[in-house]
Parts: structure tokens; sequence; C-alpha cells
């Protein structure tokens, strides 16, 4: 046998073991693949039941949302109001909110004066 015998030898050897390698990469890559359709099925099969329950749950909690809702509104409807009959009144009676200020003004000096006198 010759040089040109032996090289082919050698060549041939080198290229069986990289088809071995090779087809062990695609076997391992294949389970990978199986593995993770396995996975990938669980999880949707978990996910779904668990979704519906989010969206219930949603559901459930939107419903007093609603009338919290309604009530905040009511409220702010009420202090809008509240708001602007001060103002009106204010406008309108510029002098008895003068005069109501003063009363207030010697209402609390009166008071600091008996607790002057207490002590």
């Amino acid at each position: 046998m010759g040089p040109g015998g032996i090289a082919t030898i050698i060549a041939s050897c080198a290229l069986l073991i990289i088809a071995v390698a090779i087809s062990y990469v695609v076997i391992r890559v294949g389970r990978f693949v199986d593995e993770a359709k396995i996975s990938l099925k669980c999880l949707t099969d978990e996910t779904a039941p668990l979704i519906e329950e989010v969206h219930t749950t949603v559901s459930l909690v939107n419903g007093p949302l609603k009338s919290i809702n309604r009530i905040t509104k009511n409220a702010e409807d009420l202090s809008d109001k509240v708001s602007e009959a001060t103002q009106s009144f204010m406008g309108k009676n510029g002098a008895a909110v003068k005069v109501a200020g003063a009363l207030l003004s010697a209402a609390a000096a009166k008071k600091a004066r008996s607790k002057k006198k207490a002590e």
C-alpha cells in the first residue's frame, strides 16, 4: 500500500469521525426541540386557565370601581356647587363677609384673653 492509500484511509476515518459528531449534534438538537415543544405545550395549557381567571378577577373588580367612580363624581359635583354658592355669596355680600371676619377675630381674641386669665 502506497502513500495515497494511507492518505485515503486517514481521510475516510476523519470523515467518519466528523459524520459521527454531526449525527450526535443532530440527535441532541432533536431531543432539545422535543423537550421545548413539550414545555411550550405545558406552558400554554397552564396559561389559558390563568388568563381566564385574571379576566374574571378584573371583571369582578371593575364593578365596585364603577360605583366608586359614580360616588366620587357625585362628590365632585357637590363640591363644585358648594364652591359656586360660596363664591356667589361672597360676591353679592362682601360687607357681610367682612363683618363675619371681624366677629371671628373678636371671638378669637376673647378666647385668647380668657385663656390668659385662667393661667
